[in-house]
């Protein structure tokens, strides 16, 4: 058996076959994917002796899948870290301590097989392994997210069972190369087949297929004496050469056509999907087919909530389809290319894909960067092997617009020769690369969670320089821009992506990003009273961990969209409709390539969210880049605060949603909220006039209200350096105190005068409460606050807190919806009417945190068991507030913050109700941006009337 010297040898082992492209044909194959027989040692030395030869008894081995993670079945544990390796940084040396798990399987290879050239393929194993076949030592390898091939032709024995072993490492020195912000999770976690290479097949296939104005053009590069067959084109052409195509349909992300391709030898047929499209960057533009590229993107990891990276082909395709169906157009395979079936699905259904090289070293941040493979030339081999490898299996893509030679890895030489290798051997493609300051191994300027007022520089080319050689930075400056993070999803938020999509709008070079990240990296995991919950780091006994970091996607970890995902949808949305000052309706087209015949328009008019009218819009096919405007469809009826809502609907089911899909959507009111008069009632408040809070309304037990300046921290408060959490505890905000100055009649009201205050400080709020009867029953509270003292820094609320009971399970509200909603993080919401029960209301986050906040509320109902309760803005003069945030929970937001897991919550006896008089934006701050100052809160006067009715 194989020395295990491999385990910490950097550099590729030459008995791995030369990658090539990933291709369907008709030569045979054998798929080993299945239950292999499994053992798990807790270091190189302890792994079974003898257990690649044939006649070993592995009868007491358990049973493992392939592919699958052996940590989510029960050897082991996962870990997570974002940046910090989990083991000494001596590379390329690793721990003794190596789990090492011995794989074996037996397969039965038809006798026709004999005399063929046979090759064992893996698609993808963590991090390093040794193969054998029949007791043959057949090669080792090295990066986990790309293939291998090795021959084993003198190995197998057609006509016979063979038995195949596998010796998977969990460290080794590939692990320096692979430290991405994910579950270190190890094995056989992609495909695995049995190939049978017939004599003269295709071994490899190049396909260039280029667009200009209509005209297509072909060339593919194969063995001689291949046959090139479109049969839909009509082609029918030696490898090798080129041919023009008039009336060719390209390939974009928009309109994905594809031709079937067939390159054909005597001995094999491999079939191929082909798109005709030409990537430039012209005029410092980045292009496809000559149009402007805005990129709509996200960044994905592939994660399964109980397979990890082991994902199914369903898996890929519902990511697919809920890109698609949210006006996501473009993905950087953050940072390993994806399965090759990911792919074949972004060149079917039309997504940009920016293709990442496994590649990672961020973990050398801790040590000032030293000793990183990136510039250290024994792992030139290494850097370049993972580049060439990728390339190679993924050259034939029409949706990969750009190479990324890997994330955060620094700067040095072995990048230069990743970049040669791409741009030698597909020039036609450019290639990114973020971590370096001026750009040098990159065709466009790309960064990471740069600012708003950075990008507006970079925008105008008027940024500072960024490397000391000016004829670079030129180069450089001249680039297109594009942000390959930005918008961290983390938690509650991203907020501020209407304003950086207004940057990308507005300035050519700026060409869009990828908001970080696709989805929650939750595993699905049970407390000790067996109640589920989606586990992150240290949640799994880990030394060292970054907690839920993890979790920072627009997706949960089942894959069901955040609110943050509705809010993207929205902001980017291809069609954009708005009122304009003259009355009219303008619509824009802001896709690239389609025109706006594929919609179909229609309207509904709502009186304080009741329909009272609906119809067709007719809007003509508006060309890509073009407007029009056109006269309203309906006017307002009577005196109700009037809402038109335009939507635009696919017209046509497409391959990713059916007829009637939402694309866009806009409103514009068409008359004001009318000004409610307050008739006086007779009778007294039931106040506690000790407290200086309502104790009851028509029978109901009300509770309040008392003044609050808190929330429970949001990820992006809390986790940044010098957080705006740390300094709100610092004030003591989550511990505020009362004390009622004065309590007295004036003119059949009540006015209570309170003082708000932390301990230990002399800051405070003074609450003016005044409480008026009113006719039927209710009250109208005219509450103002006054901040006194110095308060540093942003609130992150000003409300009302309410308890009430929690029978009052139902809320139906008038005002924005129907998700969540805060100040920088509203675009999706509408004016309406909605209905919810309490627990429908919250949105149950990874990491527990302020949530479920609806925005602009003119009024909402609490009903359920007994008497209900309605809760008004009643505006009385100009500037008054005509709308209130609401928040409805079943516990506080003690508990809230309290909590680690949602399943930590339990509802109580109350249900507690906060109505916001103004409240703080998300930002991005947990990595990025923090708020942008017009949607920051400071303490200053605040004013709220609110209607208090039973119903």
């Amino acid at each position: 058996m194989t020395s295990a010297r491999y385990v910490e040898d950097p550099r590729p082992d030459v008995r791995v076959l030369p990658p090539r492209a990933a291709m369907r044909s008709d030569a045979p194959r054998i798929d080993l994917c299945g239950r292999w027989r499994f053992d798990l040692a807790p270091r190189v030395e302890a792994a079974p002796a003898g257990f690649a030869d044939p006649g070993f008894d592995d009868s007491a081995w358990a049973q493992l899948p392939v592919p699958a993670h052996w940590q989510l079945h029960g050897y082991g544990a996962p870990a997570y870290t974002n940046t910090r390796y989990p083991f000494p940084i001596d590379p390329p040396h690793v721990p003794t301590e190596n789990p090492t798990g011995s794989y074996r399987r037996t397969v039965a290879v038809p006798e026709d097989w004999a005399g063929a050239r046979i090759v064992l393929r893996f698609e993808g194993v963590d991090s390093c392994f040794a193969v054998w076949v029949n007791g043959h030592e057949v090669g080792t390898a090295q990066g986990s997210r790309l293939p291998s091939e090795f021959d084993v032709t003198e190995a197998v024995r057609p006509g016979a069972d063979n038995v195949v072993a596998v010796r998977v490492h969990q460290w080794s020195a590939g692990s320096y190369l692979e430290d991405q912000d994910m579950w270190w999770l190890s094995g056989i976690f992609r495909d695995v087949a049995l190939l049978a290479r017939p004599a003269g097949g295709v071994d490899d296939v190049f396909v260039h297929a280029g667009y200009d104005g209509g005209t297509g053009t072909l060339r593919v590069d194969a063995p001689r004496g291949a046959r090139v067959r479109v049969p839909e084109l009509g082609v029918d052409v030696a490898a090798g050469d080129e041919v023009r195509i008039e009336g060719v349909q390209p390939w974009s992300a928009e309109v994905p056509r594809l031709y079937d391709l067939e390159v054909v030898t005597p001995g094999e047929r491999v079939d191929l999907r082909v798109g005709f499209r030409t990537v430039r960057i012209a005029d410092g533009v980045l292009t496809v087919n000559g149009s402007r590229v805005l990129l709509r993107g996200v960044n994905r990891h592939e994660f399964h909530p109980d397979r990890g990276r082991a994902l199914t082909e369903q898996d890929m395709l519902d990511d697919v389809l809920l890109m698609k169906r949210h006006n996501v157009n473009a993905v950087r395979t953050s940072h390993y290319p994806p399965h090759p079936r990911f792919l074949e699905l972004c060149d079917e259904y039309g997504l940009y894909v920016v293709d990442e090289c496994d590649l990672e070293t961020h973990g050398f941040v801790h040590v000032g960067w030293r000793g990183n493979p990136t510039d250290d030339p024994a792992w030139g081999d290494a850097f370049e092997d993972r580049m060439r490898r990728m390339v190679e299996r993924d050259k034939n893509h029409a949706c990969v617009i750009m190479w990324s030679l890997g994330n955060e890895s620094w700067a040095g030489r072995n990048l230069e020769r990743m970049y040669r290798y791409a741009h030698d051997r597909d020039p036609g493609r450019p290639v990114h690369y973020e971590h370096c300051p001026d750009g040098r191994w990159s065709d466009v300027y790309s960064r990471m969670y740069a600012s708003h007022a950075e990008v507006e520089l970079i925008g105008r080319r008027e940024e500072p320089a960024r490397g000391v050689d000016p004829v670079q930075d030129a180069a450089r400056r001249a680039a297109p821009f594009v942000l390959c993070e930005y918008a961290h999803a983390m938690g509650n938020g991203p907020g501020g992506l209407t304003e950086y999509q207004e940057l990308f709008e507005a300035h050519p070079r700026c060409q869009g990003g990828f908001v970080w990240e696709w989805i929650d990296h939750g595993i699905r995991t049970r407390d000790a009273q067996g109640r589920e919950f989606f586990g992150y780091g240290g949640d799994f006994g880990e030394e060292l961990h970054d907690g839920n970091f993890v979790a920072d996607g627009l997706l949960f970890p089942d894959r069901t969209p955040s609110p943050g995902l509705h809010e993207f949808a929205k902001v980017v949305e291809p069609v954009r409709i708005a009122g304009i000052p003259d009355g009219r309706l303008r619509i824009t087209n802001l896709y690239e390539v389609l025109d706006l015949g594929h919609l179909r328009f229609s309207w509904t008019v709502e009186e304080e969210g009741v329909e009272v009218g609906s119809g067709e819009l007719a809007v003509p096919a508006v060309a890509p880049g073009r407007s029009v405007e056109l006269d309203p469809p309906a006017a307002a009826r009577g005196t109700a605060e009037t809402w038109l809502t335009v939507r635009a609907d696919l017209a046509a089911g497409t391959p990713w949603a059916p007829a009637g899909h939402r694309i866009a959507w806009g409103q514009v009111q068409l008359a004001q909220r009318p000004r409610v008069p307050v008739v006086r009632g007779t009778g007294t408040p039931a106040l506690d006039r000790v407290g200086g809070v309502l104790t009851g309304l028509a029978g109901v037990a009300v509770d309040g209200p008392r003044l609050d300046a808190w929330r429970a921290p949001t990820d992006n408060d809390r986790i940044p350096h010098d957080s705006a959490a740390d300094a709100w505890r610092a004030l003591g905000l989550h511990r505020l105190r009362h004390r009622v100055v004065e309590v007295r009649d004036s003119d059949g009201d009540v006015v209570v005068h309170t003082r708000t205050a932390p301990a230990a400080l002399d800051a405070c709020f003074h609450t003016t409460a005044r409480w008026t009867p009113l006719d039927g029953g209710g009250v109208l509270l005219d509450v103002s606050v006054r901040p006194e003292g110095e308060w540093p820094g942003p609130l992150p609320r000003l409300g009302l807190v309410w308890s009430l009971p929690a029978g009052l399970d139902r809320v139906t509200w008038f005002g924005r919806g129907p998700g969540e909603a805060y100040p920088d993080t509203h675009r999706a919401s509408r004016v309406g009417r909605f209905t919810s029960s309490v627990d429908g209301l919250q949105t149950p986050y990874v990491m527990p945190q302020e949530n479920g906040r609806r925005a602009g509320v003119r009024w909402a109902e609490l009903t359920g068991t007994g008497t209900g309760l309605r809760i008004e803005a009643m505006p009385s003069g100009e500037g008054d507030p005509e709308t209130f945030g609401l928040t409805v929970r079943r516990w506080t937001s003690a508990d809230l913050d309290a909590a680690r897991h949602p399943v930590d919550l339990e509802p109580g006896d109350r249900v507690w109700l906060t109505v916001d008089l103004a409240h703080r934006g998300v930002g991005t701050a947990s990595c990025g941006p923090d708020v942008l100052p017009r949607h920051e809160l400071h303490a200053a006067p605040a004013r709220l009337r609110l209607a208090l009715r039973p119903v």
